[in-house]
């Protein structure tokens, strides 16, 4: 079983104890860190004494404060949870909720009132929260739907109310003995979200994004009316719910398709020490669709893992690594250990280790908050009350965090086609050099062709339906970043190589940049005749920096 643990030493190697190995951990330059480190203290040399107290000791009051206060709102609603599923009528509840959501919609209506939900935006998962929530005119419609309705085992469908959680309904899927085509990575990431906006995840290169495995929305549109809608009954709202971000109707339950689900992943870790052999190797990872799972950690602008996976039930027990418990390291780090033993390495993971491999360390953002988090000593005392809830960092934040993360800070999620990837690792690296990056692929499915997003095509015809979700969480280590500035750099790349920005994420374009990028063709028409204009934002003015803070 590979059970390596880390030692950092000088910031620069680690060994792996079981197999008394030394590895180099790359890092970026002494030089870099200490410019980005410096930038930082002279921002924070004006800031009042407990502001600098404050963010000097964030990891401190994470650890003594956050995790417990996640463990227990964990231990809530997974009890909460059962309790609802065993004891409540979930279907009659629904209905009953839907009527009031329905009747709150028609009382705005009535008022000519725009509308959006009530839910605050410190819960959502983008970094920021929509200044549109402050506005007092717009009518805020409580959506409190939060359950798992049922399980359509002839179908193999399941189906949810909006605030349900991927860990929630990965815990529940489980235990019948099935799973999601896509399983978004992070557990308070919600379905609603994932629908409404964006979800990708290491099975997409067979299924597309998690909008692309829905059979069935459920909305509340601008007048109240509640209606569903599939790819053969109002196909067009189907195909435009996806990427609207809730401003065409009110989401109140969706249909994902399910699958049987193993009890293990074999995993095969295929290091690579060039760029060309990165992402020669992804590509074709990718592109075999017998891969249930791919993914690619890049740790340089030259060296980075492929990741290969596929669901197995038999498995050899001493190759088994549960990497989900506490005490084991975080999954990138175990990961780079990979780098210097020159050869492809094959172990099996449990399932349910395996979707949240990226939770405890938030893929790598934790680093940043808790520099001491992935010490043993660390995961093995307070390792148990994590990962801590991302809405309840972002609600403790204050007003200079939020400013630091804004001047020095990078979370972004970029599609991009796959001919591009070599192009986009070197853009990355030249704009921002935040390390590591992660390589997600995605296949545009034909079914999702009449939505925002469409696949390449070069005079008339498809020349690419594989895009790359290039993800970049954290410190950029270019001397020259500054964030409007370097962020619309990147956002003209990725509109030049034909590709698509995740919406959570800061957004710079202007509106006309936006719809050069998304297609609204067909989202104009429904806007007028589903009388949305009038009763919700336009998408930009909900996502662009302009619209959040």
């Amino acid at each position: 079983m590979m059970d390596d643990e880390e030692q950092i030493k000088d910031g620069s190697t680690s060994s792996c104890g079981s197999s008394g190995s030394e590895h180099q951990i790359v890092k970026p330059s002494s030089i870099q860190q200490m410019q980005q480190t410096n930038k930082r203290k002279n921002d924070l040399s004006n800031e009042s004494f407990c502001d600098r107290f404050i963010i000097q000791n964030r990891g401190i009051f994470v650890t003594i404060f956050i995790l417990p206060a996640s463990f227990f709102l964990r231990l809530f609603h997974y009890i909460y949870d059962w309790y609802v599923y065993l004891f409540v009528n979930l279907s009659s509840r629904h209905d009953e909720r839907v009527s009031h959501i329905s009747a709150q919609v028609r009382e705005a209506a009535s008022q000519k009132k725009k509308m959006c939900t009530s839910r605050p935006g410190w819960h959502s998962m983008s970094l920021r929260e929509g200044l549109y929530k402050k506005d007092s005119k717009v009518a805020k419609i409580e959506i409190p739907l939060r359950d798992v309705l049922e399980l359509d085992e002839a179908n193999l469908t399941v189906r949810v109310e909006p605030l349900v959680t991927m860990g929630q309904l990965s815990r529940y899927l489980r235990s019948k003995g099935y799973c999601l085509q896509v399983t978004p990575e992070l557990d308070d990431l919600t379905a609603g979200g994932l629908v409404n906006g964006f979800g990708v995840e290491t099975s997409s290169h067979k299924y597309g994004l998690i909008q692309h495995t829905c059979t069935r929305f459920e909305v509340v549109l601008a007048n109240g009316d509640v209606v569903t809608c599939t790819e053969t009954d109002r196909p067009e709202l189907f195909s435009a719910i996806p990427w609207s971000h809730g401003t065409l109707g009110f989401l109140v339950s969706v249909d994902f398709k399910i699958i049987p689900c193993k009890s293990h992943v074999k995993m095969t870790y295929i290091p690579c020490h060039t760029q060309e052999e990165c992402v020669d190797v992804f590509e074709r990872e990718s592109r075999d669709l017998t891969n249930d799972f791919v993914e690619a950690i890049v740790y340089t602008k030259e060296e980075g893992v492929v990741m290969k996976a596929t669901l197995v039930d038999e498995v050899q027990r001493s190759q088994v690594n549960p990497i989900g418990y506490f005490w084991k390291p975080w999954f990138y780090k175990y990961v780079q250990t990979f780098l210097n033993s020159g050869e492809t390495a094959t172990e099996y993971i449990p399932l349910t280790h395996y979707f949240h491999r990226h939770t405890r360390p938030l893929f790598w953002e934790m680093e940043e908050i808790i520099p001491s988090g992935n010490a043993l000593w660390f995961r093995c005392l307070f390792g148990w009350l994590g990962p801590p809830h991302v809405k309840l960092l972002k609600k403790t934040q204050t007003e200079t965090i939020r400013r630091l993360y804004e001047q020095h800070h990078v979370i972004q999620d970029m599609l991009i086609p796959m001919g591009a990837l070599a192009d986009a690792i070197n853009t990355f690296h030249d704009e921002i050099e935040v390390y590591p990056l992660w390589l997600c692929p995605m296949a545009l499915l034909p079914s999702g062709d009449s939505g925002f997003m469409k696949p390449v095509v070069q005079d008339g015809q498809v020349v690419e339906r594989m895009f790359v979700d290039v993800g970049a969480y954290g410190v950029p280590m270019v001397s020259n970043f500054e964030a409007r500035g370097t962020l619309r750099r990147l956002e003209s790349f990725v509109r030049r190589v034909k590709g698509y920005q995740a919406l959570y994420a800061d957004c710079f374009m202007s509106r006309d940049e936006f719809r050069e990028m998304f297609d609204h063709t067909a989202y104009d028409t429904l806007r007028t005749s589903y009388g949305a204009v009038d009763a919700f934002p336009e998408i930009y003015d909900k996502i662009s920096r302009a619209a959040r803070r």
